[in-house]
This record gives structure tokens, sequence and C-alpha cells, in this order.
């Protein structure tokens, strides 16, 4: 490493060598701050190490135990609650949300089902009115103009990524079901009982121990405008309303918030833990969390399109199974098209891949630019299966 590369702690298995070198290799050309990485087989750690800087100025080192919001990569745990009531018999995939939700029926979603909620395409990708940060942290608020709003599009027929709308769609779901938030409901009965260390929100007790998101370079106001002028409406609500990034998400206001789409804060191997629930078929660490056919429900693919959303961001197709994006032809969870898993805004990844009983978590705080496949979390995965 050059004399310029923090020093990398943690531990390697040898056959997974490769691992540390772009770990290493990360922190030098795409100029990581902060990161951790954590890679389970068959539910054994082979890889766990992490290195860099917890804030800006350098000042905290990253620790083994560094706490981050991974955004987007939250959807995978939220997702878990869903599936888990289901594998109950207490929700019904198939139902209408209205059966569980009433006031959702509004405005033409009589026939919006839960299905359409996990995969994006309920058409609710985000408000059609300004919604600022404090409303979004407001529950009850943001739920009912969900409630009351009309879709975007004809739900079912697309997906449209709900970028900040699908926790508090399949959360509010979860909770009139179970009675509880996804946070607390989470916590009750996955991070607790198998000792993860993650949350939705962050304690303020957990605040000491939390990394400093800084964003990548700004760009241009011009180049602003002319992203937001390949948009449709329906992109530029679930992305820009209201306007996020990581001044927002280190704020008092966000930590506190229960925002289950996006302010999940965990380590590296809490998100690898989550995602080889996943991996194990339902069961890690000899719990069983989900039966085997629920855990193989996830992956469900909904449809190969192009994302209504992101695709003129992604310039492909993709598919999303009933919660997480499916690997696919491109290979975003590696070679394995059935392999699934998450990214979250700036480069944060949970994976899963059953056929390799393969989980991995990558949590960073120098947020890239990239909604997804940040060439950081692909450099990674590539070297993962290159060990496999």
């Amino acid at each position: 490493m050059s004399e310029h590369a923090p020093q990398v702690h943690g531990h390697c298995d040898a056959r997974f060598a490769a691992v540390r070198t772009a770990f290493e290799e990360n922190f030098r050309e795409p100029g990581e701050l902060g990161a951790a990485v954590t890679v389970m087989v068959d539910g054994v750690t082979v890889a766990d190490l992490w290195g860099g800087w917890a804030d800006r100025a350098r000042t905290r080192a990253w620790e083994r135990d560094t706490l981050v919001n991974v955004w987007s990569t939250t959807k995978g745990p939220v997702a878990l609650c869903a599936h888990i009531l289901a594998d109950r018999g207490l929700l019904d995939l198939d139902a209408p949300v209205a059966a569980y939700w009433p006031e959702f029926a509004a405005a033409g979603k009589e026939g919006v089902l839960v299905r359409h909620l996990l995969s994006h395409r309920a058409g609710l990708s985000g408000l059609r009115e300004p919604h600022t940060l404090e409303q979004l942290c407001d529950w009850e608020l943001t739920t009912g103009r969900l409630a009351a709003m009309e879709p975007w599009w004809e739900p079912g027929t697309h997906s449209g990524y709900h970028a900040m709308t699908y926790g508090f769609l399949v959360g509010e779901v979860v909770r009139r079901v179970s009675g509880l938030l996804p946070g607390a409901f989470l916590e009750r009965e996955v991070t607790g009982p198998l000792g993860i260390d993650f949350t939705i929100g962050l304690p303020e007790k957990e605040a000491g121990r939390a990394a400093e998101l800084v964003h990548s370079p700004a760009a241009s106001s011009g180049e602003q405008s002319a992203v937001l002028s390949r948009l449709a409406p329906a992109a530029i609500a679930a992305l820009a309303n209201p306007p996020l990034g990581a001044e927002q998400a280190n704020s008092a206001e966000w930590r506190s918030a229960e925002i289950p789409a996006a302010n999940g804060h965990g380590t590296a191997r809490a998100v690898a833990a989550l995602y080889a629930i996943l991996a194990g078929r339902g069961s890690h660490a000899g719990r069983r969390v989900l039966s085997a056919e629920a855990a193989e429900r996830v992956r469900e693919g909904q449809g190969s399109c192009r994302d209504l959303v992101l695709g003129a961001v992604l310039a492909r197709d993709t598919e999303i199974g009933l919660g997480l994006w499916l690997s696919g032809p491109t290979g975003s969870y590696g070679p394995n098209p059935r392999a699934f898993g998450h990214d979250g805004f700036g480069g944060s990844c949970g994976l899963a891949d059953p056929e390799a009983g393969l989980s991995m978590g990558y949590v960073m705080n120098r947020m890239g630019p990239h909604i997804a496949d940040d060439p950081r979390k692909t450099a990674l995965v590539k070297a993962v299966y290159e060990a496999l």
C-alpha cells in the first residue's frame, strides 16, 4: 500500500486475499475515506475488513464497530419484515394493500397489491406535492399523503424505483399487521435475537459510533439541470422530493426518525448477516427466520423492464423481485443471474447468493455519484467471486 493509504484492519481467509487487495485498492484510485466489507460463506465469516476515517476531517479512525447510514441497502431488511409476516400467514402478498390499510384505497388504488409495493410497481415512486425533510420525518403525515395520492402510472405494469416512499408503504403495512413500525419489528424478530448491529434510525446513545457521511463533489447546477431534464415527473418525485444527501443524513433529525427506505445504520458485518438470512435460504447462525419457501419468494422476479425512475440513469433493463434487485444478465451482484441484493445511494451494498451460500455487506462514508453499481462495490464483488 502507498504511504498515503490508511491501514486496513481485520481478517481475511487466505483464499479470499483478492478481497483484501480490492478493498485496499479502493483507498487509492476511487479515493475511499472510510469503509468496511464483510463476506460470509455458508454463514461463516471469510473476510471482515475495515479501514480509513470515520469523519471528513480524518480525526476519528474507522473502527471495528463503526456504524454508518447505508441508505437503500436498508430496503432488504424492510422487505424481510414483510416476508416474515407473510411466512406466518399474517400477510397475503397477493391481497390488496387496502385489506390491511383501508385508507390506501383512495384515488383508484383499491387494486394495488402488497406485491406491487415490494416490487416498486405501485406507481407511488414519490409524492406529487412538495415534501420537506421535516415532513418526511413525520410518519403519519407521509403515509397519509401516500394513501391519498393518485399513482403516477398504472400499478402493476412497470417498476419505478420508490426511493423514499418504499419504506413508508411497506412499513405501514408491517405496522398495520404487526402493530410495530418496521424498526421495532426488525429488532424484535431478527436483529435482537441474532445480535445483529443494525437499526432503522440511530439511537442517540450510539451517535458516538456513527461515521460522518461525505458527499461526492457536487455537480454544477447546469449538470444537475441536464440530468433532471431527462427524467419524467415520476422520477423527479422519487429522487428529488425532498432533495437529500450527506448533509441531511448526518443530521440529528434524520437519525432520530423512522425512514425505512433509507436510514438504516449498521456495520458491514451487520449487513452481511442480514443478507446471510436470505443466502442461507431463511436460516442464519442456527436460527430459522424464514421458511425456505418464503426465502425463495424474496427473489421471485416480477418482470424485466426499463425502470420508470432509474431507466434513464442506468440505461438498461432491470428486474426487481419481491423487495430486492436480481443480479440479472448484467451481473450487478455477481455472475449468478439469480443472486440478488440492494445498493445504497452513494455506494453501499448487501448481496445474497443462495446457490453459493454467499452474503456480503459493504459500507462506506464517502458517497460516490452512483445510484447503483458503484465501482468500489463492483470491484469487491468481482474479487469475491474470483475467490469462490
